[in-house]
Parts: structure tokens; sequence; C-alpha cells
């Protein structure tokens, strides 16, 4: 007997990974009656281009528009869900202020988003701009946050760091440059969100900031909106110990939607 389809979920993975990690977390949403599909944005995972470079992270914002266009077409009347981590979530909240594909998704699922993304040190946003546009490759180990426990699982963290497909090497000028760019565009427009969307991040991120996903709840325009803080819980929330509890929120928000 085939499982019942209840809707799509069209994922977004995070910087320097590719949407193969979440090959875990995609089985529990089919085993719930969920469609998934995942993209490996330009730089990364499967895709084209130097590996973990991004000129344009709007270009990332256009490739997701065109698949996700594309996954609507092959799944006509089915309810869609978007799911971003981290920079992903950031790319989706882009894309989410463009109101014809607002209008497309019933709601987002947001872990630890970049809504607010300092970098390792303050002269970097004085120089990005410049070395940006002279040097867009290089990779700045001062602006590297490559150090940071980003879950407390070891087993986690061998499986991330032992995968050909992560980048481990320090964060590419452009591409830490774009990430401000688009983390700051965010942070002046969180009130024209109005998509439904449930946002979750750990209180002990030290990656992207809990405190931005308070704010992004509480300024965001939108009628339907969840927060969950995780106490203790670093920025792979997905890849925690904990994780159970994290897909088992997840899944029931998408299914009371559905």
């Amino acid at each position: 007997m085939s499982l019942m389809r209840r809707a799509l979920v069209v994922l977004l993975h995070g910087l320097n990974e590719h949407s193969g990690r979440y090959s875990d977390f995609a089985k529990k949403l089919n085993a719930s009656g969920y469609k998934v599909y995942g993209l490996d944005w330009i730089g990364h995972g499967g895709s084209d281009g130097l590996h973990a470079y991004v000129h344009s992270l709007d270009d990332v914002v256009n490739d997701m528009k065109a698949f996700l266009t594309k996954v609507l077409k092959e799944n006509p009347g089915l309810p869609c869900f978007l799911f971003g981590h981290s920079t992903g979530a950031a790319i989706i909240l882009k894309a989410m202020l463009d109101p014809a594909f607002e209008r497309l998704i019933e709601g987002i699922v947001l872990t630890s988003p970049a809504v607010r993304v300092q970098p390792s040190h303050s002269i970097f946003l004085v120089l990005a701009p410049i070395i940006s546009f002279l040097f867009p490759r290089y990779q700045l180990s001062a602006a590297n946050k490559n150090g940071i426990a980003v879950s407390r699982d070891p087993e986690a963290l061998l499986a991330k760091y032992s995968d050909p497909l992560v980048y481990t090497g320090s964060i590419r000028v452009r591409t830490g440059y774009e990430l401000l760019l688009v983390s700051s565009y965010l942070q002046q427009h969180l009130s024209s969100i109005t998509v439904p969307f449930l946002v979750l991040h750990g209180t002990e991120d030290a990656v992207t900031d809990p405190e931005a996903s308070v704010e992004l709840y509480e300024e965001a325009s939108s009628i339907d909106k969840s927060i969950k803080l995780y106490p203790n819980l670093l920025h792979d929330i997905l890849f925690e110990p904990e994780r159970r509890f994290v897909e088992k929120d997840i899944i029931d928000w998408l299914n009371s939607r559905t």
C-alpha cells in the first residue's frame, strides 16, 4: 500500500554543506507522507562551480525559485513547504519577500537561520567589499568560524568533517561578504515576512544568533508563526543528540497544516 502524499518539502542546506546530509531527516519526512526534494546550491555538493564559492546569493535565490517552479509543475495540487538550515534558511526568507513565490508556499521551516551573522572580526566589515571585488575567491582564515563546535554528538561531527562534499577550508571572501549582505538585508525587512513559519534554534549556537530568531518571530507580519528554542543545543540542531525531538517538532508542525 503506498503512503498517501500529504505535501512536498523542498530542502535547502546551509553554507559549506550539501543536501545529502539531510537524507535521514528526509526519510523521516517520507515516512510521514512528505515527498522531499533537495537542492545543492552553486559551489556546493553535486552542483557546478568552485567548492564553497558563491559569487551572489541572489543567484542561489533565483536557482531555488527555478527549482521550486519545476517541482510544483511535476506535482500539481500538492501543497509545498520549504525547509532551510542556516544560510539556506536566509535564502528561503529572501525568496519569500517576493510575493509571487510566497503565494506558492504553504509555510517554511527554518533551523538556526542566518538572520544576523557577525564576522569573526569587525575589520572584515570594512575590508570585505574591497577584497571581495579584487580577490573574490581568496580564502580568508581570519573570517573563519570552522573552529566553532556545531554539534555535541562526536559521531555527527566525524561524519560531517570526513564528508568530501563538506567544505572545511577557510571561507572565501566573496561568499562571506554575500552572507553578510543577505543577513543585513533580512534585518531590514523582517516585518515584510508574511509567510507561515516555524523557526527553531539552539540557545548555545555560536554560528548564527538565536536572539535574531526571536527578533524574526517578533517582527514578522505572519499571522501563523511559531518559535522553538532548545536549551544547550548548538548550531546543527538536526545533528545534535536531541535531534529526534527537533524532527518531531517539525513534523508535528507540518502535519497540523496539511
